[in-house]
């Protein structure tokens, strides 16, 4: 199968978008997503995502990223959303942008990359481990939602 990767461009945000929502309906929370297109318009300069898509143009996933400061290692790159529709799984998707993810790091000098997985998730664990990632079940995630 043929995966061409590209950097996301604004007419993107609503297929990115769907997948977010795909994203979340699998991880059962479809409640969760108050994001928009235009939000994503407006704070486009905070994020960057990659697509995967076939010969034909159609996207098969993606691998939504922004930069973030640790102040334990410095600078890194924080990949927030790898999503591959179900039609395409298993074809490789999922481990070309995270190898992607893996080089635009190194690119921009980043000295971790870090993402969350939910622990029931197997398939995304498995491919994690294979690929050598550190799998730490000690933190725990911490979040507000900010109201105006």
């Amino acid at each position: 199968m043929t995966i061409k990767l590209r950097q996301a461009v604004e007419t993107d945000f609503p297929e990115i978008l769907d997948m977010i929502k795909e994203l979340a309906l699998f991880e059962k929370a479809p409640e969760k997503v108050s994001n928009s297109v235009e939000q994503m318009r407006n704070e486009q300069d905070f994020f960057k995502c990659i697509l995967a898509e076939d010969q034909h143009g159609n996207v098969m996933g993606m691998a939504l990223y922004f930069f973030a400061y640790y102040t334990w290692v410095g600078k890194s790159l924080y990949l927030d959303d790898l999503y591959v529709k179900p039609q395409f799984r298993k074809n490789g998707v999922g481990k070309r942008l995270l190898d992607e993810i893996f080089d635009i790091a190194r690119t921009e000098k980043c000295v971790r990359i870090r993402w969350q997985v939910l622990n029931w998730n197997k398939t995304a664990l498995d491919l994690y481990k294979k690929i050598g990632m550190t799998l730490d079940d000690e933190w725990i995630n911490c979040d507000r939602i900010i109201e105006y």
